[in-house]
C-alpha cells in the first residue's frame, strides 16, 4: 500500500518590488503603538474573496473575463480562439479544506469551479478537482478532474477513487435528471462545496449532486489553486458572484501557516520568502504525515481566510514597525486565545516597547526590546541540550550569526524553557551603546560570561505553545543539519504536531536549494570556472 502524502505544490511567483538593500543594521523604527488594529478574524465565518467591482486578487486573460452587473463575468463570442480551456485564478491564498459557496449562472457551452487544482504549461490553463457547471444541465453537479484523471463522480454518484486513480461508485444520491431539475436555467444558483480530508461534496440549490473519497494516494492532493472556467467551443458566458471561504481545520495533520516578511538586506540575508519555501519544502516532503505548511510571502497575507484553520503561525520577517504582524495584534491576540501556536523568526521577535511587543511576549514568551536587548553577529557555541521536544536528535554545534540576546522575557521565565543557550564573547559589545548595540546591563552581563538565550519555548496558560529564534540573519544557515533541526522541530512542536526521538530528520539543502526562491535583489551566482 503506498504511503498517504501531500503532493508537492508548484511555486508561485510571489515575490514583490525590490526594496534597496542597506549594509548597515537596520535601526528600530521609534513609530507609536498602533492606536487602531484590524478586527480579527474568527475562524468560522465565511469570507468574501470577490469585491463586486473588480477583479482584484484574481488573474486570468483580460480578453475573456471582467467584471458585468456586480459579477465576475468570463465570456467568448465568435471571434474567440481559444486553443483549451482558460481559467480565472484566484491568487491570494490556496485551498486545502474548506466550503466554498458562489452564486453562478451560465449562457452557453461549459464552466467549472477548480478546487485544490495546479497550474499546467499553457497559459492560464489549470488542472485538478473541478465542480463541473453547463447551460444544458448534463453535467452541473460532476466532480470532473480537469486534466487530472477525467470523471471522478457523475451527477447522483458517491464515489472511491481507488490506488489505480479509476473512480468506484459506491452509492447513490439520486437520479442525475431528477437532480438536474433543481438546477435553474439561465438563472442565479448556488454551489456549495466542501473538502475536508480526501473527500468533497458538491451541492447546488441545497442538493448534493457528488460526493467523492479520493483513495489514490499517488495523486490525490489536498492542497491548491482556486479558478473559474471558460470552457473551448461554441461562444459562451459565464458569471459568478458572492464567492465566499470558510477554511476547516485538517483534523489528521497540523496545519501550519508561514508568513514571510519583505525584502530589506543584501542578498542572503533576510531572506524572509526563501526560508518560508525551504521550511515548507522541507516539512511537507519529510514531515508531511504530520504537519502541512503554507505560506504567504511579502508581509501579511490578503487573504482573510489565512489563520481560520491554522494550528501554528510562524512569521519570518522584518520587525519594529516594519513588522508583518504590526498593524494586526488583535489577530494575533485572536489565535493565542484559541490556543494556537505562535513563532517568531530572527527580526520578527522585535516590534517596539508596549502594546506590539507586549503581544508577543504573550505569544511566544519573549521578545526584542530596544535599548535593552542587542543584535551583534557571534559565534553561538551551543555545548547543551535541554531535555525537551524541539532539542530532540539536536547535537551540541556552533554557527555564526546574529544571535540577539538579553531578551524580555515573562516574569520570573513563567511557562519559558531556554533551547540554545551561550555565552556571547567579549566582541560582541564591540559597537557604542544604542537602540540595538549596547547597554551598561548588557555589558555587565557579558563581562560576567553569563549565558544567553536565543532560542527558547513556552507553554502558555491558554493552553497553546510559542517560539522565539533569534538566528536566521544568514539564509545559507539552513544547510547546517543542526540549526536546521532546532527550526523545524520548534514550528512542529508548537503546532502540536508529533517529533520523533531524532527529530524533524531533513535532508542538507543542496546550494541549487539554497539559491532557489532567493528575492530578486540578489544577483545570479557566479559559476564555478
Amino acid at each position: 500500500m503506498k504511503s498517504a502524502r501531500f503532493l508537492p505544490l508548484l511555486s508561485a511567483s510571489l515575490f514583490g518590488t525590490t526594496l534597496v538593500a542597506i549594509l548597515s543594521l537596520p535601526v528600530a523604527q521609534e513609530k507609536p503603538a498602533p492606536k487602531q488594529q484590524e478586527k480579527a478574524v474568527s475562524h468560522d465565518e465565511f469570507i468574501p474573496l470577490f469585491d463586486g467591482a473588480t477583479l482584484a486578487g484574481w488573474e486570468g486573460d483580460p480578453a475573456l473575463w471582467r467584471v458585468e452587473d456586480g459579477a465576475i463575468t468570463g465570456e467568448t463570442t465568435a471571434t474567440t480562439e481559444l486553443k483549451h480551456n482558460s481559467f480565472l485564478k484566484w491568487t491570494a491564498g490556496e485551498l486545502d479544506d474548506f466550503e466554498l459557496v458562489a452564486e453562478y449562472r451560465i449562457f452557453g457551452g461549459n464552466s467549472g469551479i477548480q478546487v485544490r487544482s495546479f497550474d499546467l504549461e499553457k497559459p492560464h490553463a489549470v488542472g485538478g478537482y473541478q465542480a463541473d457547471i453547463d447551460a444544458a444541465g448534463q453535467w452541473a453537479g460532476t466532480n470532473y478532474g480537469e486534466a487530472f484523471r477525467g470523471v471522478l463522480a457523475k451527477r447522483g454518484e458517491k464515489t472511491v477513487i481507488n490506488e489505480d486513480g479509476k473512480p468506484e461508485i459506491t452509492g447513490s444520491l439520486g437520479d442525475s435528471a431528477e437532480l438536474a431539475q433543481v438546477i435553474k436555467k439561465e438563472e442565479w444558483n448556488t454551489y456549495h462545496i466542501v473538502a475536508q480530508g480526501h473527500k468533497i461534496v458538491c451541492e447546488i440549490n441545497g442538493t448534493v449532486m457528488s460526493e467523492i473519497t479520493d483513495n489514490d494516494t499517488d495523486t490525490r492532493r489536498r492542497a491548491g489553486l482556486l479558478a473559474l472556467q471558460i470552457h473551448t467551443g461554441p461562444p459562451m458566458k459565464v458569471q459568478f458572484r458572492n464567492i465566499r471561504l470558510k477554511r476547516l481545520p485538517l483534523g489528521d495533520v497540523k496545519k501550519v501557516v508561514y508568513v514571510a516578511g519583505r525584502p530589506s538586506h543584501p542578498p542572503r540575508m533576510h531572506e524572509h520568502n526563501a526560508g518560508a519555501l525551504m521550511a515548507k519544502r522541507l516539512l511537507n516532503t519529510h514531515h508531511g504525515d504530520k504537519v502541512h505548511v503554507t505560506t504567504y510571502h511579502n508581509g501579511w497575507p490578503s487573504d482573510l481566510s489565512a489563520f481560520q484553520n491554522a494550528d501554528a503561525l510562524v512569521i519570518q520577517s522584518d520587525g519594529g514597525a516594519g513588522h508583518s504582524a504590526y498593524w494586526h495584534l488583535r489577530q494575533i491576540d485572536y489565535l493565542r486565545e484559541r490556543g494556537v501556536g505562535v513563532g517568531m523568526v530572527h527580526y520578527a521577535v522585535e516590534m517596539t516597547p508596549g502594546e506590539t511587543n507586549d503581544t508577543l511576549i504573550a505569544a511566544t514568551g519573549g521578545a526584542f526590546e530596544i535599548n535593552y536587548s542587542v543584535n551583534p553577529h557571534w559565534d553561538g557555541e551551543f555545548a547543551k541540550m535541554p531535555e525537551h521536544p524541539v532539542a530532540r536528535g539536536v547535537k551540541p554545534f556552533t554557527i555564526r550569526d546574529e544571535w540577539y540576546f538579553n531578551m524580555r522575557f515573562k516574569k520570573d521565565m513563567e511557562g519559558v524553557t531556554p533551547i540554545l543557550s551561550a555565552v556571547p564573547p567579549q566582541e560582541t559589545m564591540s559597537r557604542p551603546d544604542g537602540n540595538h548595540s549596547g547597554n551598561p546591563e548588557v555589558r555587565k552581563m557579558v563581562e560576567e560570561k553569563m549565558p544567553q538565550h536565543v532560542c527558547w519555548v513556552v507553554e502558555r496558560p491558554d493552553g497553546g505553545r510559542g517560539f522565539g529564534f533569534t538566528g536566521l540573519h544568514f539564509h545559507d544557515n539552513w544547510a547546517h543539519d543542526d540549526f536546521r533541526k532546532t527550526v523545524l522541530n520548534a514550528i512542529c512542536w508548537i503546532a502540536g504536531a508529533e517529533i520523533p526521538a531524532e527529530g524533524i530528520v531533513t535532508p542538507t539543502p543542496t546550494q541549487e536549494e539554497l539559491d532557489a526562491n532567493l528575492d530578486p535583489k540578489a544577483p545570479p551566482k557566479p559559476k564555478a570556472k
